[in-house]
């Protein structure tokens, strides 16, 4: 019931904030209501769960509290509820007696109603297959915590980090599969989940429940941004689609050799793995799976939507004849419809760089306010940080009042700054040229080809819509682009793997593009007699469908095969040694073990001296180093150095497991029989828990 409170008054919170950002009649043609739902959560999770992470901060580090969440929690959402009846009394006066108030805010966010009710069953489904599609990979079975197959990996150390707010005081915080360091991780979202577990909702829950909300609210942003472009619901709904189902080639070049081979429907019935001809992408690196294992980039495209909507109005404003800015018709910005203020390279150059309003001040509170709560993300999502700030560089080229854009990205990038400089000791990111991202073939035309096998017609096929796009839509398409220009020229961290996540964001954003320009070859408006140019419009709609939809389609089914019951990792959370750990450890002890992933350790959420490598390596920590000093006390050292070495290390606890070997190599539990004093071992006598002397 407190987790249920914490989200009310957070998403109460929200809604204040976003009344300043998303105005009631700014867009008479859309239902307000659903852009400020979406937002108000997650701008209100972000408002409020950050000082709750400083009051627990403090109350652990500087006052010694042993469970500084409950301080914390009851102060923060004290204030909140304080500071939300201030807000709602002060603002009241006699013409806001009884329920009028109510009705005229309902009128103003909903000025469509035979709309809403489309609407609100469209969004009911879409809560419903994101809420199924997370339970499915994710839920507890009794006491067992079952992981599907394609999402185990990375839940390992999220699950870990929320465990280790819950049940441990992670405070100052670290990265719990390479404690003893500084925390190189985006953090926060866990954090949030920590608190909700703590606050009495079951793990599985906790992290369904925020992720499903954090998605979907997502998800209500990018569809009523292409009816606020496009101004048909079925340009809504078909975004939300080419979203799941992601455009690629995998699938078609499948289907060709099986063909060839005789066998295609013998390879479908049998495959239960993501088809991949490139590198990884047979890891679901660029499906629905992404969203699904990675649940704090959803969160973080809420936020950095909710600035791009914001922004997306100084376009509107920019692309519109003067005699016509005061209209609201959000249709008018379509292709043939958008008026230029300019035309030619010359003309955009004086008309938006050198004329008097392209450095003039519009609103410098709210660019502000937007800069603010970008800034605040980076320790949520920093990726969708920068992918945002790039996209948002693309709105600022074709728009007045640049210095509110200015004003946005020096706040942002000054708040990201201060978290750096609080959380990572040094440097958090190393900026390198690395051009071509993880293509086999870096030439361009390889990248290129690269580009079209991974996501189809999505991104390199909107450069071929540029000739015959409205105004608008170019500009879209060419500020969309960006996040892949960064992907493949940059690498900020080790892994540039992890850079997918700014083309994610690319295809996520041009599924807008792609619906609207379908749903128009489809739609009989025109008012032409139904004829051969419109049969053969709906032919290549459907066509764009099929080409643009496939091979998501087939992901999801891969998903739902490779997650089922025959294909899920299960992990007792009430095992005797995470019973053991959670009641006898403290947030200052350190645990050797074996380089574990999912395991009844690491679910403890308890600090490891070094857990699965790969976490922590493409975090942008050094793991070489502890990997095989961990390997050497395992393996080779004399009891002496054992005893040294786990000294000097600061290790206080050692895990032994029967049969255990250290990358490949036998272990030896003799050393720790001789050095350290038995502390804890399980019944069945599998796991022997030592203490380090």
């Amino acid at each position: 019931m407190l987790s249920f409170l914490y989200l009310i008054i957070a998403t109460a919170t929200g809604w204040q904030i976003t009344g300043l950002i998303i105005r009631p009649g700014e867009r008479r043609r859309l239902n307000l209501i659903w852009v400020r739902l979406a937002s108000s959560f997650g701008i209100g999770t972000l408002v409020i769960t950050w000082p709750l992470y400083i009051a627990a901060y403090f109350f652990h580090v500087i006052l010694a509290h042993e469970k500084p969440l409950l301080p914390a929690n009851v102060i923060v959402l004290g204030i909140s509820l304080l500071l939300l009846a201030v807000l709602f009394f002060s603002g009241r006066s006699k013409a806001d007696r009884g329920h009028d108030r109510w009705v005229r805010l309902v009128n103003e966010l909903i000025t469509d109603r035979s709309l809403f009710r489309k609407e609100a069953v469209f969004y009911l489904f879409i809560l419903g297959f994101v809420w199924f599609s997370f339970h499915y990979v994710l839920h507890m079975n009794g006491s067992d915590l079952e992981l599907g197959f394609t999402v185990f990996s990375d839940y390992a150390p999220n699950i870990s980090l929320i465990r280790s707010f819950a049940w441990f005081n992670n405070f100052p915080t670290e990265y719990p599969f390479y404690a003893g360091e500084d925390i190189k991780y985006h953090f926060m979202f866990m954090f949030l989940n920590g608190n909700m577990e703590f606050l009495g909702l079951p793990l599985s829950f906790a992290y369904n429940l925020t992720s499903t909300l954090s998605l979907t609210g997502f998800l209500i942003l990018l569809t009523q941004f292409a009816l606020r472009i496009s101004g048909r619901l079925s340009a809504a709904v078909l975004t939300a689609v080419l979203f799941v189902f992601r455009s690629g080639f995998a699938l078609f070049i499948f289907i060709n050799e099986h063909m060839a081979a005789g066998d295609l429907i013998e390879a479908f019935r049998a495959n239960d793995a993501f088809i991949g001809y490139t590198t990884n992408e047979n890891w679901g690196l660029w499906n629905f799976n992404v969203y699904l294992n990675q649940r704090h980039l959803g969160f973080g495209l809420l936020i950095a939507t909710t600035v791009l909507w914001y922004f997306y109005g100084y376009l509107e404003e920019a692309c519109r004849k003067p005699e016509t800015a005061e209209k609201e018709d959000s249709s008018e910005s379509g292709r043939d419809k958008t008026q230029t203020m300019t035309s030619g390279l010359v003309g955009w150059f004086r008309g938006f760089f050198l004329c008097r309003d392209a450095w003039t001040v519009k609103a410098p509170d709210l660019a502000l306010l937007t800069g603010v709560i970008l800034g605040l993300t980076s320790f949520w999502n920093g990726a969708c940080v920068i992918g945002g700030l790039l996209i948002l560089a693309g709105f600022a080229l074709f728009s007045k009042n640049k210095l509110d854009y200015l004003i946005l990205a020096v706040t942002t990038v000054l708040i990201a700054e201060l978290q750096t400089k609080a959380f990572i000791f040094g440097s958090a990111v190393s900026p390198t040229f690395f051009w071509g991202f993880i293509s086999t073939d870096k030439s361009l035309a390889g990248v290129i080809w690269y580009l079209s096998e991974i996501a189809g017609l999505t991104i390199i096929g909107s450069l071929f819509l540029l000739p015959a796009a409205g105004r608008i839509q170019r500009i879209l398409i060419a500020a969309f682009w960006l996040p892949v220009l960064f992907t493949f020229t940059v690498s900020l961290t080790p892994d540039v793997t992890v850079n997918h996540k700014y083309i994610m964001m690319a295809m996520a954003y041009l599924s807008v593009i792609w619906a609207e320009i379908t749903v128009q070859l489809f739609s009989e408006k025109s008012g032409r007699p139904l004829g051969p140019r419109n049969v053969g419009g709906k032919i290549l709609a459907v066509i764009l469908i099929v080409f643009l939809s496939a091979n998501g389609f087939y992901d999801y089914i891969i998903i739902l095969r490779d997650n089922d019951s025959q294909h899920r990792y299960t992990v007792n959370t009430e095992s005797e040694l995470t019973a053991y750990v959670r009641e006898n450890l403290t947030s200052e002890d350190l645990v050797l073990s074996g380089p574990d992933s999912v395991s009844e350790l690491t679910v403890s959420g308890c600090r490891l001296y070094c857990g699965w490598p790969y976490y922590a390596w493409s975090a942008g920590y050094d793991t070489d180093i502890r990997f095989y000093i961990a390997k050497d006390i395992y393996t080779s050292m004399t009891d002496e150095e054992v005893a040294y070495t786990l000294n000097e290390q600061g290790i206080t606890y050692v895990l032994y497991e029967n049969g255990m070997t250290y990358d490949d190599e036998p272990a030896s539990e003799d050393r720790f029989i001789n050095t350290c004093e038995l502390a804890f071992a399980t019944s069945d006598g599998a796991f022997r828990l030592y203490k380090v002397s």
